[in-house]
């Protein structure tokens, strides 16, 4: 069925059941007075005078009966008949009639236009997952993908750097440069290098070096999860289900292509097990809430630690100066915390656009440098702290 044609046949549908109910609201409620009980009171003639016949009871009884029963006749019709309803309150009747139905149709329009789907065509759930996995088969590719970005490659840009690499011919040597070009966010280069030591490493090659190749990939597409992405986290899942960063972006994957009934899949094990300090799972634990509710999926968050239903609520009835000085105060806690005793990448972030927010952005591009140098050996954590540097407008 088309567009227009459903909106028509609603409309139809919607102005019937409106008829239907003015009319049931606006009925004279005394037409119908009097009429059970003058059935009844016919049934107890009719009964008196086979009594009478049985010989039950006796004539004058018959005759007293029948004259309470004509009374009570001459009382019903009387009422039957009494006064009608008055023109003022028959109007009001209609008014709220009208008021009812001119409120119910378009308040149902608009729910349907916020809940409902319109112009989406009939589709039975399996259809619809076929459909979206189909479109996951199809996506485009790396290549594809970093052409419609504008990101061509420039295959002689890191023959410098891959010499040098091939030259040690060392797989940590080749780690080594790979995190150092991953950390400068010189992707391209670190797409080259990590490739490079899968192909030094054979089968002796690693879960996290497939990962890493995988994150560079996603990093080099602007977080854009190719088929050759793809390829890299399958690779790593087989050498260990368990790797965290493969499982994260096998769900980012999942979310890209609409099949959050998957992404949830992947996620959940991390944001309720995964290790609390990796960035991926702060990621997770923003998102997990909205994933599980495009999926059909009742789903409550694992308690983390942060401020209180109370702490949120005081902080809701602050006026704006208050609350600005509240921030500042949590702000200097974190940052003094993260000076002394250190603290998750997830730690840094947060002080990092926290920090932005409160448009201090010499002090987060200096918190950004610092952690910059406490990850240096952590290429998915720079990752993150990359992407909170970028979004914040500060220099990666």
């Amino acid at each position: 069925m088309n567009e227009g044609l459903f909106w028509a046949v609603a409309l139809v549908i919607a102005a019937l059941a409106g008829a239907i109910l003015f009319a049931a609201m606006r009925r004279d409620p005394g037409v119908a007075a009097g009429g059970p009980d003058l059935a009844v009171y016919k049934d107890q003639l009719a009964e008196i005078a086979r009594d009478l016949a049985r010989g039950t009871i006796g004539p004058e009884d018959a005759e007293r009966l029948r004259a309470e029963i004509g009374r009570r006749v001459l009382e019903a019709d009387r009422k039957a008949a009494g006064d009608p309803i008055p023109a003022g309150d028959n109007r009001s009747i209609r008014l709220v009639a009208a008021l009812v139905v001119a409120a119910t149709i378009p308040a149902a329009g608009a729910a349907y236009w916020r809940l409902g789907a319109p112009g989406y065509p009939d589709m039975p759930l399996g259809p619809r997952i076929a459909t979206l996995d189909a479109g996951i088969a199809a996506r485009p590719t790396q290549t594809e993908e970093l052409a419609r970005l504008g990101l061509m490659r420039d295959t002689g840009t890191d023959a410098a750097a891959l010499a040098a690499a091939a030259a040690l011919a060392e797989a940590e040597a080749l780690r080594t440069a790979f995190r150092a070009r991953f950390q400068a966010g010189e992707s391209l280069a670190a797409v080259r290098l990590q490739e490079r030591l899968i192909a030094l490493a054979g089968t002796q090659s690693t879960a996290a070096d497939h990962a890493n190749l995988a994150l560079a990939l996603v990093a080099e597409a602007r977080g854009y999860v190719s088929p050759e992405a793809e390829a890299q986290l399958r690779e790593a899942l087989a050498r260990d289900m368990s790797n965290e960063v493969a499982r994260y972006l096998v769900g980012e994957m999942f979310l890209q292509g609409g099949r959050f009934d998957q992404a949830f899949r992947f996620w959940r094990p991390l944001v309720e097990d995964g290790n609390p300090e990796a960035p991926w799972v702060a990621s997770i634990r923003d998102r997990i809430g909205t994933v599980a509710e495009l999926a059909g999926i009742r789903y409550a968050l694992p308690d983390a630690t942060g401020p209180t239903a109370g702490e949120v609520a005081a902080a809701a009835e602050m006026s704006p100066e208050d609350r600005q000085a509240m921030i500042e105060g949590m702000v200097a806690q974190l940052s003094e915390r993260l000076a002394t005793d250190g603290g998750s990448v997830e730690d840094w972030e947060r002080l990092i656009r926290s920090l932005a927010v409160l448009e201090r952005l010499p002090q987060a591009q200096t918190i950004y440098d610092e952690a910059k140098a406490k990850f240096e050996a952590r290429p998915a954590e720079l990752s993150f702290l990359r992407m909170a540097a970028v979004e914040s407008g500060l220099n990666p």
